[in-house]
C-alpha cells in the first residue's frame, strides 16, 4: 500500500475507545498489526486486555481522554461506539493535535440524526423510503391515520438500536409515536421519522471512506430478532456472518455508485465531509437497494466477522483514511466465510440478569473459535456476565454451513447455563447454499 498512511513506518501507540465486543474484535486485529507499538483500551473489558492494556477512563470527559493521550504518548486514537462519535470525542482531539479515526459530530449526524439522513437522501436523490418528521403528538397521529399500513417509527437520535419499530397495526405505531414523543426514549425520542415500510431482504455494506473516497470494506447480515425463525423483540443483533450471499458483485457496485457515492459527495457539498467507517444498513427491494440507515463506525456484531476475514492489516487502511488520502488502497480478504452467535444474559433485550459465571472459554477457542466478550467482567478469579449480549462466538468456514457448524460446535463447550443464544444463525444463506 502507499499514500500517506505508509509514511508512519515506526510503530505507533494506538487507544481504542470502547467496551464491546465490537472494540475486543478490533483489538484482536489492531494489536497482530507491526505497526501496533503498543496498544491501550479505554475502558476495555476483560477480553480486550488479552492484546493491550486496559486504561480505566471516562471517556465522555474529553479533557480526561486527551490528558491520558498526552501521559501515554498516543499517536492515534480509533474510536469504536457510536455515542462518542456524536458527542464530538474526535472534534476534541483534533483541536489537541491528536489524530483519530472516525467522523466529527457533523458528519456522524449520520447516525446521530435519522432525520437529517433522510433529509440528505431527499436532497441528494439518494434512494430511502418516503418519510415525514414530527416533534409533537398530534400531527404525528393525524399523520398516520391518513397514510398506509405497516410503517416504521424511528425516534431520531441515538437508541442502542431499540429505537425502531416496524408497526404492522395503526395501534402499534400510535403507540410508538406516543411512547417516543412522550418521553419514553428520552431525548433519542424528542423527533420521530415515520417512513413507509419497505419490503425486501435486509443486508449491510461498509465503506472506509476518506471524505472524497470511498473503499469497500465487506458486507454482512444479522439476526435482529432475539428468538429462533426472526421472532420476539428487536435486539442490537443476536449473530451475523460475512460476506453477504445476496449482495453480489453487481449488488455492491450499485450500492457504492447510487448510495455511498452521493452521501459522500452530498457531505462534501454541505461542509461536512465524511471520515471514517460508513456503514450503510440496506432493503433490498424489487426496485433495487435502498437505504434503510447509516451508522458511522463497524456494527456490532458485524465486527466480529468482518475482522476474521480480513487478510491486510487494518492500521494502514485507518491511517489511510484518517489522513483523506485512500487512493490506491484495496483491502485483502480471506476467502472463508465468517459467523458469530451471540451468547445473551437472561432477560435481554429487557432489563438482564447480571453476575452469573462464564467457563469454558479456552474449550471453546480450542475448537477453532474465536470468542470476542462484550458483556463481562472480573470477579476475582471468575469471569462473570456484565450486560445484555455478552459473548460473540465466531468461526470460520468454507461456507455458512460450515462456518455455522463449528461456531455452535464451540459455543456448546461453553459453560454458561443461564446464557441463551439462537440457533439458526445463518440459516437463510445455509438454506441458499442447499
Amino acid at each position: 500500500m502507499s499514500g500517506p498512511a505508509m509514511r508512519d513506518q515506526h510503530p505507533l501507540t494506538l487507544l481504542l475507545i470502547g467496551s464491546g465486543g465490537r472494540e475486543h474484535a478490533l483489538a484482536w486485529k489492531l494489536a497482530q498489526s507491526p505497526l501496533c507499538r503498543r496498544l491501550l483500551i479505554a475502558p476495555g473489558n476483560p477480553g480486550t486486555a488479552a492484546h493491550g492494556t486496559n486504561l480505566a477512563l471516562d471517556v465522555t470527559d474529553h479533557a480526561a481522554v486527551i490528558a491520558a493521550c498526552r501521559r501515554e504518548g498516543v499517536d492515534v486514537v480509533v474510536v469504536g461506539p457510536e455515542a462518542p462519535l456524536v458527542a464530538g470525542l474526535v472534534d476534541a482531539l483534533a483541536e489537541a493535535g491528536i489524530r483519530a479515526f472516525g467522523p466529527n459530530a457533523a458528519a456522524a449526524q449520520l447516525e446521530g440524526s435519522k432525520a437529517f439522513t433522510k433529509e440528505l437522501c431527499r436532497e441528494f436523490a439518494i434512494p430511502t423510503a418516503g418519510f415525514a418528521r414530527f416533534r409533537d403528538v398530534a400531527p404525528a397521529l393525524a399523520y398516520l391515520r391518513a397514510g398506509r399500513i405497516p410503517v416504521v417509527v424511528k425516534a431520531d437520535g441515538l437508541a442502542a438500536g431499540k429505537g425502531v419499530v416496524v408497526a404492522e397495526t395503526l395501534e402499534q405505531a400510535e403507540a410508538a409515536v406516543e411512547n417516543m414523543l412522550g418521553g419514553g426514549m428520552g431525548a433519542a425520542g424528542a423527533e420521530v421519522v415515520i417512513e413507509e415500510c419497505m419490503v425486501g431482504e435486509e443486508a449491510s455494506l461498509f465503506a472506509l471512506c476518506d471524505g472524497t473516497r470511498a473503499v469497500l470494506l465487506g458486507t454482512a447480515q444479522d439476526h435482529k430478532r432475539v428468538h429462533d425463525g426472526d421472532k420476539g423483540p428487536n435486539t442490537g443483533g443476536m449473530g451475523a456472518y460475512s460476506p453477504a450471499p445476496v449482495l453480489t458483485p453487481e449488488l455492491e457496485a450499485e450500492v457504492m455508485e447510487r448510495i455511498i457515492r452521493p452521501t459522500l459527495d452530498g457531505m462534501r457539498a454541505r461542509g461536512t465531509p465524511f471520515s471514517g467507517i460508513l456503514y450503510a444498513g440496506l432493503m433490498l427491494t424489487e426496485e433495487g437497494p435502498m437505504l434503510i440507515e447509516y451508522n458511522t463506525r463497524f456494527g456490532d456484531p458485524e465486527c466480529e466477522v468482518l475482522m476474521p476475514r480480513l487478510a491486510s492489516d487494518l492500521v494502514p487502511l485507518l491511517l489511510a483514511a484518517a489522513a483523506g488520502d485512500l487512493s490506491g488502497v484495496v483491502p485483502e480478504w480471506r476467502d472463508e466465510v465468517a459467523l458469530t452467535v451471540i451468547m445473551a444474559a437472561p432477560g435481554y433485550p429487557g432489563t438482564v440478569a447480571k453476575g452469573s459465571e462464564i467457563r469454558g472459554l479456552a474449550e471453546a477457542e480450542a475448537a477453532g473459535a474465536l470468542v470476542f466478550q462484550a458483556g463481562t467482567k472480573r470477579d476475582g478469579d471468575r469471569l462473570v456476565a456484565d450486560g445484555g449480549r455478552v459473548l460473540a462466538v465466531t468461526a470460520l468456514g468454507r461456507d455458512v454451513r460450515e462456518a455455522q457448524g463449528r461456531a455452535y460446535a464451540a459455543l456448546d463447550r461453553i459453560d454458561w447455563p443461564e446464557g441463551f443464544c439462537r440457533r439458526d444463525i445463518g440459516w437463510r444463506a445455509v438454506a441458499r447454499e442447499t
